[in-house]
């Protein structure tokens, strides 16, 4: 046991509920799972353990995991998982992510992707690792149920999903975001927290803008991706 590092073969999810997610939707790659001993043993624990012993999970009462991997002290269970690789569903609809940096926001978008029926995520590299254990608790386990791909660049995502409707979001665009009209199946593209997307955007697409007042100089990357998916999803 020893702190997450980007190239190790298994990340974690920490916390009970996050546990939950990664057992109903990933059992099978679920290694392990630490239990501390200060954790209270109620109607969820009692569930996690049935659960774990149906699938075959092993469970582990361990004080050095909690140390090194939560040592604020404020989580009291850990599920250790095998990283693994997905692949889109080319007739659903994407959110392409290009170049996101920050572990807390790609976590909160994937629970807001999840949240309108968007399950299927590109994030083009270079890009903040989508298994850090950060990134998962901000989805607050949502993670297990969306489909996430990575791509070195944006053709390179462009070569396997082609002919789809594709809307980048930019500050110099073509369209408000309330006067889209969209086409499915699209890819709704972003840029970096900092940057917002490159110059070579501006002849993709059709570009989108989300409109508000002077007060502000622009929202941030979680907000402006939560606006879209309810703007275009079906709900």
């Amino acid at each position: 046991m020893r702190k997450y590092k980007k190239e190790d073969a298994v990340s974690y999810a920490l916390g009970m509920t996050l546990t939950f997610e990664l057992i109903k939707y990933k059992a099978s790659l679920a290694r392990k799972i630490y239990i501390s001993s200060k954790i209270i043993k109620n109607e969820a624990y009692i569930e996690l353990l049935e659960i774990c012993k149906k699938k075959g999970i092993e469970m582990v009462e361990s004080e050095k995991a909690f140390h090194i991997l939560c040592p604020k002290g404020n989580c009291f269970v850990i599920g250790e998982f095998e990283k693994y690789n997905s692949e889109l569903e080319r007739q659903k609809n994407h959110v392409v992510l290009v170049h996101p940096s920050d572990a807390g926001n790609l976590g909160t978008i994937i629970r807001s992707c999840r949240g309108f029926g968007v399950k299927d995520i590109a994030v083009i590299l270079p890009a903040v690792d989508v298994f850090d254990p950060k990134t998962i608790r901000a989805s607050m386990g949502a993670i297990f149920g969306v489909r996430i791909q990575t791509f070195h660049s944006y053709q390179e995502y462009k070569g396997y999903y082609s002919e789809r409707q594709e809307y980048p979001f930019m500050l110099n665009a073509k369209k408000a975001l309330k006067e889209l009209a969209v086409q499915t199946p699209y890819s709704l593209i972003f840029g970096n927290e900092a940057t917002g997307l490159p110059k070579e955007f501006e002849g993709i697409g059709t570009s989108v803008i989300i409109k508000h007042s002077d007060e502000i100089d622009s929202l941030n990357l979680p907000i402006a991706v939560s606006i879209a998916l309810y703007q275009t999803s079906l709900f």
